[in-house]
């Protein structure tokens, strides 16, 4: 009778099936924060001395704001959970997540969410490495680098953060895994022999116009949603930024430019002038050609029938308009790097660089999009040979 005088409150004497007692103690822990719901916890105990001291523990937890009750909630529910709450990101950091989410949720989808390890985490990363983890189809993954997987860590990081403000788990076990290091590459950019080389490649191209304004510093998007009729002004000699036409786990979406800057309005060089309008002279003698079956979208980057092209095809044609033109291969996106490289280079304030590529802030254009080049350091070898002459 005195063991049962000291139960705890919520607790009682049970007997089991097989025979055996048990103290059965069950707390109430308030209203979830995250969700606003009542929580309880049940716990089961061979004595009353261990009830009486977990009941201890459990109200010192909850005072603190730190105690979490037993969860079924999956690895797979939380991350699902929290990418449908990223309403305000860009659906191509959206599509981001949700991609380097997706070997996570296919090999510990299923574990319950607090059962989850920094030794779990540990076993994937050199599986990510080395390529051997497989998809949905039964395809391998291609091997992850230390960029990926960190990037990985950080959103897996986030995901549990908000497990943890919900009170399903106590601690994030991904910030517990040590970071890769990344090996920075190089972007490539071309030199301005190189430049006029793939120019005069494209003369006969009939995505001219894209080539020319890919290595005039425009993205890959922005130059495929770009519309001839209505962002382009031959007369004022400018063009608008307005649209973009972005790949998302492989579909081609519409999207608006990457930033605020990104939505700008630049000038036309005289060359540019001529370029575009060779391009409106193409696409006239392309839907004569056609007639009836021509799709006037009004887009530059288009088929012979007018329709927009993906925009991975168009970094497949770019591959092939180098290789004609005898250059090095660079990506199509290092075309932007060329840009703002050589304006850089040809003494364009950095402030005006920064504004024509559409960034937010000069320092990001400096660190990332202005390279050196090989005539650049031998003519400053000339300029210290001046200096150091005796």
């Amino acid at each position: 009778m005195s063991a049962r005088r000291r139960l705890p409150p919520g607790a009682r004497w049970i007997t089991l099936p097989s025979g055996q007692r048990r103290v059965e103690l069950v707390v109430d822990l308030g209203e979830n924060p995250a969700t606003g719901q009542r929580r309880q916890t049940r716990r089961r105990f061979k004595t009353a001395d261990e009830a009486i001291a977990e009941y201890a523990k459990i109200k010192q937890r909850t005072r603190e704001g730190t105690f979490v009750g037993r969860s079924g909630v999956t690895v797979d529910e939380v991350c699902r959970d929290w990418l449908a709450a990223r309403r305000s990101v860009r659906p191509s950091t959206l599509a981001g997540y949700r991609d380097v989410l997706k070997p996570v949720r296919a090999a510990y989808g299923a574990l319950p969410v607090q059962r989850l390890t920094k030794r779990h985490i540990d076993d994937l990363i050199p599986q990510l490495l080395a390529g051997t983890l497989k998809r949905a189809n039964g395809r391998k993954r291609r091997p992850w680098g230390g960029r990926t997987t960190n990037l990985m860590l950080f959103t897996l990081g986030k995901v549990l953060d908000d497990a943890m403000r919900q009170g399903l788990v106590t601690r994030n076990v991904a910030a517990l895994v040590d970071r890769l290091p990344q090996a920075k590459t190089e972007m490539l950019t071309y030199t301005k022999p190189e430049v006029r080389k793939v120019l005069e490649a494209a003369r006969t191209d009939r995505l001219e116009a894209a080539w020319h304004l890919s290595l005039s510093g425009l993205r890959r998007g922005e130059v495929c949603g770009l519309r001839l009729d209505r962002d382009v002004d031959l007369a004022a000699k400018t063009l608008t930024i307005t649209e973009t036409y972005l790949v998302i786990e492989g579909e081609a979406i519409v999207g608006e430019p990457k930033t605020e800057r990104g939505k700008r309005t630049l000038p036309l060089s005289p060359q540019l002038v001529k370029v575009l309008r060779r391009a409106k002279r193409r696409r006239a003698a392309e839907q004569l050609a056609v007639g009836a079956a021509y799709r006037d979208t009004g887009y530059l980057v288009v088929d012979e029938l007018g329709e927009r092209l993906h925009p991975e095809v168009v970094s497949d044609r770019w591959d092939r308009l180098v290789e004609s033109a005898g250059v090095r291969r660079i990506r199509l996106h290092d075309a932007r790097h060329t840009c703002g490289t050589l304006m850089h280079l040809e003494g364009v304030p950095t402030a005006v660089v920064s504004a024509w590529l559409g960034h937010s802030n000069s320092a990001f254009t400096m660190r990332t999009y202005v390279h050196s080049q090989d005539p650049a350091l031998r003519a400053a070898a000339d300029v210290l040979g001046t200096v150091t002459s005796v």
